[in-house]
C-alpha cells in the first residue's frame, strides 16, 4: 500500500509541474492586467558609450500614452529599468519595431542585433528602420495628435513588405542577419527622416559589416528598387523629362568577365507612361521613340553614377560578387572581390518598352 501511494505522489507531482510550465520553479506573471506588449524600440546613441533607449506605452489599449526613455549601457538593462518606472510588466512578445538612430549605426550594431537574435521572446520578422533626426521629439509630439502610433507605423512597414508592393526598402533581423553573414554581400536597411511633425521614407543605407557607411535617396534609391529589391515600381516620376511611368517591371542580366576587370549589367524595363508634360506627340510613333531614347538614357547614366558610388563607398548591395561563383571552382575570398570591384569597369545598357495610355489626349 505505501509503494502504490509513493508511486501516485510521485505521478501527481510530474502532473502538476506539466500543467504549471516546463519550469517547476518559476512560472512568467502573463495576467494581461498587469503586462504591457512592447511594440517599438527606439535606440540612440547615448554618447560615450551608453545607449538612450525609448518605448511606447501602453500599447493598444484605451489609456493616454506616454514615452518611457532609459540611459543604459545594455540593452536589456534598459528593458529591466522600465519595468523599475512603469506599473505594468514590459514585455518583447508583440516588439515588431527597431528604430536606430543614424550616429548610433555608423558607429555599428552588431552587439544590439546580436542581443535581439539571441532573445526567445523576439521574432526574426522584426522590423529595422534607421531614423535620421530626433525619434523622440516626433513620438511625444505625435502621440497626443495619433492614437495607436505605434500600430500605424509597423501597419505601413507591414503593407510595403508585402511582395511585389516595390517603392521603398523593407528589412527585417532576419534579412538583415542573412545578408550580413553571407558572402559577397552587404546589409541594407530603410531610412526615415523624422521632426517633430513628419516621418517620412528618405532611401536606403548601406552596410559595410555593421557599420553603416553610406545613404542613397530619390533616384539612386528607385534604380536600386529596380535592380535588386523588388524588381518592381508601382511609379516613378522622372521631372528632367517630364514623365511619370507606371507600372515598371524590370529584368536584370550580369556577366561578369573571368578576371574580373569589368562587369555588363543588362536591364529590361517593361511598363507604361501614365503622364507626360513634355513637347514631343508620344502618339507619333518617331518621336515616342525619340523619348524612350532619352529615358533609355537618363536610366543609364543615373544607373553608372549610382554604381561608380558604390565602388567608392566600398560596398556591393546588388550583390554582384555572387556571379563570380562557378561550379568546379574555388570561390575567391571576399577580400579579393571587394578589392577588385573598386577598380572594375562597368557597363551598363537598358532596354525600355513602354506603352502610352490609350485616353492621353495630345
Amino acid at each position: 500500500m505505501t509503494n502504490i501511494k509513493r508511486v501516485v505522489f510521485v505521478f501527481l507531482t510530474i502532473g502538476v509541474v506539466l500543467l504549471t510550465g516546463c519550469s517547476p520553479f518559476f512560472v512568467d506573471n502573463n495576467t494581461v492586467e498587469e503586462i504591457a506588449p512592447v511594440i517599438f524600440w527606439s535606440i540612440q546613441d547615448g554618447k560615450e558609450g551608453r545607449l538612450r533607449i525609448s518605448t511606447m506605452v501602453p500599447p493598444l489599449i484605451n489609456e493616454k500614452k506616454s514615452l518611457l526613455t532609459k540611459q543604459v549601457d545594455l540593452l536589456k538593462q534598459g528593458r529591466k529599468d522600465f519595468n523599475l518606472i512603469y506599473y505594468r510588466e514590459l514585455k518583447l512578445g508583440q516588439l515588431r519595431m527597431v528604430f536606430i538612430s543614424e550616429d548610433l549605426a555608423r558607429k555599428g550594431i552588431l552587439p544590439i542585433i546580436d542581443t535581439l537574435l539571441t532573445d526567445p521572446d523576439i521574432s526574426q520578422r522584426l522590423y529595422l528602420v534607421i531614423v535620421k533626426g530626433n525619434f523622440e521629439d516626433y513620438i511625444s509630439n505625435q502621440v497626443v495628435k495619433q492614437e495607436n502610433l505605434d500600430y500605424f507605423l509597423y501597419r505601413m512597414l507591414k503593407h510595403y513588405d508585402t511582395k511585389n508592393q516595390g517603392e521603398i526598402t523593407v528589412t527585417n533581423l532576419h534579412q538583415f542577419m542573412k545578408r550580413l553573414y553571407t558572402p559577397f554581400s552587404n546589409p541594407i536597411l530603410p531610412v526615415y527622416k523624422v521632426n517633430k511633425e513628419n516621418f517620412v521614407y528618405d532611401g536606403t543605407a548601406f552596410f559595410r559589416d555593421d557599420r553603416l557607411v553610406a545613404t542613397i535617396s530619390d533616384m539612386n534609391d528607385q534604380i536600386l528598387q529596380l535592380l535588386d529589391n523588388d524588381y518592381y515600381l508601382k511609379l516613378l516620376a522622372i521631372p528632367s523629362l517630364m514623365v511619370t511611368l507606371g507600372q515598371i517591371h524590370s529584368k536584370v542580366n550580369i556577366e561578369l568577365v573571368p578576371d574580373y576587370s569589368s562587369i555588363s549589367i543588362k536591364v529590361k524595363l517593361d511598363g507604361r507612361i501614365e503622364e507626360y508634360r513634355g513637347d514631343k506627340n508620344i502618339f507619333d510613333s518617331d518621336e515616342l521613340a525619340d523619348l524612350n531614347q532619352e529615358i533609355e538614357s537618363y536610366f543609364k547614366k543615373q544607373t553608372t553614377t549610382l554604381l561608380d558610388n558604390m565602388q567608392q563607398w566600398k560596398v556591393d548591395p546588388l550583390q554582384l560578387g555572387t556571379h563570380s561563383l562557378a561550379p568546379f571552382s574555388q570561390p575567391i575570398s571576399e577580400e579579393k572581390w571587394l578589392s577588385a570591384w573598386e577598380k572594375m569597369k562597368i557597363n551598363v545598357d537598358y532596354q525600355i518598352n513602354l506603352q502610352t495610355m490609350k485616353n492621353m489626349n495630345r
